[in-house]
């Protein structure tokens, strides 16, 4: 502050002041506590006011501070001061938990001025000597509740706190009377501030989530040390100490445990009896069933326009079909009537032409040149074109004799030129084809390297291994190999060229060789050597057996000699006697003949299956 001239003195400025200059400054200590104070109370004032505040608060708190004596105070058992109520013994029953270290002191203060030994004693008032005077317990409830660890494990064992839970029918009828205190006083526990309401049935999702979502994952500060059965300071050793921090750690542990077990039955008690939870999942349901309702219904507009566009596209493609339809019916017709046209004309030029060669008598002197020429005349009618036609009658009808002739049989020799022609060219045709089949494997029985013996045996073996076998026609080419009398040795590729040249014949050539096959058969099995004509018939054939039926088994008696097979095993006596009976038709004789040639050809198929299996597999 400039201080003001006197009587004649002049104010002279030497200098320009200098431009301000903002700065940023930041409190510490104990001026940042009031910068943070002022903050969070949204109010402008200084640390030495917030402090005056304070203890002017405090001062107005003690004045209203009034201490409840406990009445039973001096029937207290100092042995027994765990289990006594250190507040009631103070005289702050009313206050407990919410007591501040201010108004604990003072209330200790207050009683030990009451209640001391000397005092008393002054008062001429019997004391009893040592920690065995009540006066013990008010030095133990000033330890425990001046200590903040041993306070906070204290007031979690409070002996006045209220655990029980509501039930279920108790909820139901009275859900926000019964519940909002129970969480209120549930909620002194939680590690953290600003514990949400259970609220009303007016609040939102939002609030309504949020308040079982802090309570489901709820923190608690609650302890359990202070039930500890063992003291480790009374321990002898280390060993023993470690004993019982093991054995507290274990009960505060299941005491936890039993707490949060309790709070989570209050959450889920509160969660199915809220009104508002019901109320939420009947909107949720009300919200998917419409929008589940709503997503059929555009599936049911997009189904039905699909089918609409679909329909509308076979109605296109069947409009398109009926005009292409209708075209080519038209475009037959139109074909038709060109056709019948042309034909009619062609009719009409043939008869004319066979009027014109009728009238000059066929161009010859006697019968057997008339009928000769006639032939020409038919063979032109059916070879030639309607212009060819029209312009030889044209030349026909207004020529002479000599002329008309000449132009026949100028045709005549045209179209014999062209029938020799084909001719030759359908005999080249076959003879490329007879080559091509010789080069191929030969073709027909007399084919190069294919007799009679061999193709009989492919017929056989092809009718052996059926389609579907394992390697077939290896396995074919395997087995003429083994059975060939020819020496020649077939692959797969030469059995396959001949197989299809076999079905390309003639079903004569193939009865033929069928045929040939047979009377083979027949020959070999019915021919006996004179050598062993008087022969003596062998133990195992009856004499009277030996005119066996020559001719092929059927198919059922096939299935009638496997069956009788099956039914009569080795060990039945006069088994083949029973096996032929079961047969119609068939010897004891004929029996074990085809009995014996299943076996060959079953030993014969292994055979070349497995030549073909040790083949693949190396």
């Amino acid at each position: 502050m400039l201080l003001e001239a006197l009587d004649g003195d002049e104010t002279v400025v030497f200098t320009a002041a200098t431009a301000s200059v903002q700065v940023q400054v930041e409190p510490v200590g104990r001026w940042f506590e009031a910068y943070v104070k002022r903050r969070n109370r949204n109010a402008s004032a200084s640390f030495q006011e917030l402090e005056e505040e304070e203890v002017s608060s405090e001062e107005s708190e003690d004045e209203e501070f009034q201490l409840e004596e406990y009445p039973m105070l001096r029937t207290l058992d100092p042995k027994d001061w765990k289990n006594q109520d250190h507040y009631s013994v103070l005289g702050l029953p009313h206050l407990r938990y919410k007591a501040t270290q201010k108004q604990i002191k003072a209330a200790h203060k207050a009683i030990v001025l009451k209640h001391h030994p000397d005092k008393r004693k002054a008062a001429g008032e019997q004391i009893v000597e040592g920690d065995n005077d009540y006066f013990t317990c008010i030095t133990k409830a000033i330890e425990t509740l001046s200590d903040p660890v041993k306070r906070r494990a204290f007031d979690s064992v409070d002996p006045t706190f209220d655990n029980a839970v509501p039930s279920k029918s108790e909820g139901k009828e009275n859900f926000y009377e019964v519940f909002a205190p129970v969480f209120e006083r549930n909620a002194r526990w939680s590690s953290k501030k600003h514990v949400p309401k259970l609220g009303t049935i007016e609040s939102s999702f939002e609030e309504v989530d949020n308040f079982y979502s802090f309570w489901y994952n709820f923190d608690s500060w609650r302890e359990f040390s202070y039930l500890d059965e063992e003291e480790k300071e009374k321990a002898e050793c280390r060993d023993e100490r470690r004993w019982i921090e093991k054995q507290n750690r274990a009960s505060r542990a299941q005491r936890k445990k039993e707490e949060m077990n309790r709070i989570r039955t209050l959450v889920d008690t509160a969660y199915s009896c809220d009104p508002r939870i019901k109320k939420f999942k009947e909107d949720e349901k009300a919200r998917k069933e419409s929008e589940k309702k709503a997503k059929a219904e555009a599936k049911k507009r997009e189904q039905e326009e699909r089918e609409r566009a679909r329909q509308a596209e076979l109605e296109v493609a069947r409009l398109a079909k009926e005009k292409e339809e209708e075209e080519a019916k038209q475009a037959a017709q139109q074909a038709k009537k060109e056709k019948e046209i042309q034909k009619k004309a062609i009719k009409k030029e043939r008869q004319k032409l066979r009027t014109t060669c009728k009238n000059w008598n066929y161009f010859a002197d006697n019968e057997a040149d008339s009928v000769k020429m006639m032939e020409e005349v038919e063979k032109l009618c059916d070879r030639l074109e309607l212009t060819s036609l029209q312009s030889l009658n044209e030349i026909l009808a207004s020529g002479s004799k000599e002329d008309s002739k000449t132009a026949v049989d100028k045709q005549v020799q045209e179209v014999n030129a062209q029938l020799q022609r084909e001719r030759e060219a359908e005999v080249q045709a076959r003879q490329a084809a007879r080559s091509a089949d010789q080069a191929s494997g030969g073709g027909g029985a007399g084919g190069k390297g294919w007799n009679e013996d061999d193709l009989q045996l492919l017929i056989k073996a092809v009718n052996l291994f059926p389609a579907g076998t394992n390697a077939r026609w290896e396995v074919i080419a395997n087995y003429m190999n083994l059975h060939s009398t020819s020496g020649m040795k077939r692959t797969a590729k030469d059995v396959i060229n001949k197989a299809k040249n076999l079905q390309r014949l003639d079903p004569l050539q193939k009865d033929q060789i069928n045929k040939k096959a047979f009377e083979k058969f027949k020959k070999e099995h019915t021919s006996v050597p004179p050598s062993i004509d008087n022969a003596v018939p062998s133990e195992r054939f009856d004499a009277s057996g030996s005119d066996g039926n020559a001719a092929p088994w059927t198919t059922e008696e096939q299935k009638l000699l496997e069956q009788a097979l099956k039914t009569y095993p080795v060990s039945t006596p006069e088994r083949w006697e029973k096996i032929a009976a079961a047969v119609p038709g068939r010897s004891k004789k004929d029996c074990m003949k085809r009995y014996k040639e299943l076996v060959e050809m079953v030993k014969a198929k292994k055979a070349a299956q497995e030549q073909v299996a040790a083949k693949s597999k190396k």
